[in-house]
């Protein structure tokens, strides 16, 4: 029962998580850590039978969420937020009767909590998820492009409709669709959030916000992008990346929040 439980809990806040930090932008990933926790420490000593094609679309740019979706809660007591590596213990049947192999394996992430590297403790372990001889064509060029742009120059002031998207901002958004089609990207997520600034409530902040996301999913649909794999979502005035001082809306309050209004698409995909 104290196991379940223990799960459970690791479970909620692995998605609880993975939603906070879907949109979190990438960096350069510090180098991982030199020891493997010790098996016995798990809570999961015995290990699970994760899925082979989950592990082959394992890759660098893909967020804790995406993570959690293709391998489930990681394996240790690590904790979730501010958390910059995820370990699991995984089984593989090597084909003589009910014999199989357990192998610890390492996600490394970045300091915006997107993936950097992977690791087996044993790289013998790779075997298993890719056999020698095996025609499994692995993606050796994953593609992750994140884009913001600037709501001021996307909409008109306050608008949020398809026939309000500026001239400059449809340049925009079809340059970007020109260039993932040019370079052939195999779309596997494209997500798009809007933001806004802190004038006004917090409820016309976030649908603004959201309806503008949908505006810009249903433009890059419009441009031929596969609408299976575009989420739009809305973050309101909640993720700002400037702090100005004052109160009263003055001109010189909305420039300096003007930074916060604006329009992030991640496209994560291979090439």
């Amino acid at each position: 029962m104290k196991r379940s439980i223990m799960k459970l809990n690791n479970l909620w806040a692995a998605v609880y998580a993975g939603v906070l930090l879907l949109v979190a932008g990438s960096a350069l990933a510090e180098d991982p850590p030199e020891k493997f926790p010790d098996r016995d420490s798990s809570y999961m000593q015995e290990g699970t039978f994760v899925s082979t094609e989950n592990l082959r679309n394992m890759g660098p740019g893909l967020s804790k969420t995406q993570v959690y979706d293709l391998l489930g809660v990681p394996h240790f007591h690590e904790g979730v937020f501010n958390v910059r590596v995820w370990n699991y213990i995984f089984n593989f049947r090597t084909g003589k009767n009910n014999e199989y192999v357990t192998c610890q394996f390492m996600v490394n992430y970045d300091s915006n909590y997107h993936v950097a590297s992977t690791h087996w403790k044993d790289p013998d372990c790779q075997k298993y998820v890719n056999p020698p001889g095996s025609t499994t064509v692995l993606a050796d060029q994953p593609y992750h492009q994140r884009v913001t742009l600037a709501a001021d120059g996307l909409f008109a002031f306050g608008k949020s409709g398809l026939a309000d998207l500026t001239g400059p901002g449809r340049e925009k958004i079809d340059s970007l669709v020109s260039q993932l089609k040019q370079d052939g990207v195999k779309l596997t997520s494209v997500v798009v959030t809007g933001h806004t600034d802190r004038i006004g409530t917090e409820t016309a902040n976030f649908t603004l916000s959201k309806a503008r996301a949908e505006t810009i999913r249903s433009y890059l649909v419009q441009q031929g992008l596969d609408d299976k794999a575009i989420k739009a979502y809305g973050a309101g005035l909640s993720q700002p990346l400037v702090q100005c001082e004052g109160e009263a809306v003055t001109p010189q309050l909305v420039q300096c929040l003007q930074p916060n209004r604006r329009v992030e698409i991640e496209v994560l995909g291979e090439k």
